[in-house]
């Protein structure tokens, strides 16, 4: 059966100025479990501690976020994205190579399969490299039963059966909408969107960011030929630290492969006021099947264009 195969995704970054903090919850239309208490304040003692860390505070919250990023890129399709649900244990120490390894046991949930979805326990291991230039953190990552979850193939090539239709002409803005609800139709789009930005926000992490997706401004189906299904996305992502919100266009393209080999390339592009020189990703992942629980890979810095295979 031929199943959703692959994303093209570009994107443009622009800076915008601050704005009140994103939630970290989902939609209420993708509500699953209920959330943690939010995380407790950092301290100077927190940010410099080495040996056990305290779970509800954010030092440990940030790496597993950075984890989540991960799992999320991998694993995420338009019918499942991850939430964080809890940090159990969390610990950090100076690597001799220059950063700081967090090693984190924690659990999240499947957003998409709502209230019936099950909690997972993850275990992680993110370096933050301490480089001149900025290096996206190296993530080891394995969770329990990751392949029992319920194959969302199905579901895939139906979204995009009914899209690549030439009758088809997706458009809708503000995902949630301000009382923070989606639709059914759009609950796919909001999905895709997520997991495309968590590549972006993944890449950007650091020991001093914690991003989110505020929200899909707008997404728009474009003109396409042959087999190809192209969606234009406009994405908030807010960083909480900070308190400052990122603005991100992307450009994706979607085809069909008899051999489910999915691939994914990423392009950042210097846009407004600020320059972010090119660079890429390909990820190529085989068919979705057996037991692909234990995922190790890197993802590149900004002067590199690696090919990563699960």
């Amino acid at each position: 059966m031929k199943t959703f195969c692959s994303v093209w995704l570009l994107l443009s970054l622009v800076e915008l100025s601050p704005a009140p903090p994103a939630s970290q919850e989902p939609p209420l239309a993708c509500t699953g479990a209920p959330d943690p208490a939010p995380p407790q304040p950092e301290t100077a003692e927190d940010m410099a501690s080495t040996g056990d860390l305290e779970p509800t505070h954010y030092p440990a919250r940030r790496a597993a976020q950075v984890a989540l990023h991960y799992l999320n890129t991998h694993h995420g399709s338009p019918f499942r994205v991850f939430g964080l649900q809890q940090v159990h244990k969390a610990s950090a120490e100076d690597v001799a190579a220059g950063g700081r390894k967090y090693k984190l046991d924690f659990s999240v949930t499947d957003w998409g399969s709502g209230s019936a979805g099950p909690a997972l326990r993850c275990s992680a291991d993110v370096l933050f490299p301490r480089t001149e230039r900025h290096s996206a953190p190296e993530v080891q990552l394995h969770c329990e039963a990751l392949h029992q979850i319920n194959s969302t193939a199905q579901e895939e090539d139906a979204f995009y059966q009914k899209y690549i239709s030439p009758d088809s002409a997706v458009s809708a803005r503000d995902i949630p909408d301000s009382f923070g609800n989606v639709s059914e139709e759009m609950q796919p789009f909001w999905r895709l969107a997520r997991v495309a930005a968590s590549f972006i926000m993944l890449r950007e992490s650091s020991e001093n960011t914690e991003f989110n997706m505020a929200k899909v401004a707008s997404v728009t189906q474009q003109e396409s030929s042959g087999e190809q299904l192209m969606l234009e996305f406009v994405v908030l992502l807010h960083d909480l630290p900070s308190q400052v919100t990122h603005k991100h266009t992307h450009r994706l393209w979607t085809l069909m492969d008899t051999e489910a080999v999915c691939v994914l390339t990423v392009c950042v592009c210097s846009a407004g006021d600020r320059s972010v020189e090119a660079a890429g990703v390909l990820v190529s992942r085989q068919r979705r099947q057996g037991p692909a629980d234990r995922v190790a890979a890197q993802m590149p810095s900004r002067h590199q264009t690696p090919k990563l295979t699960l």
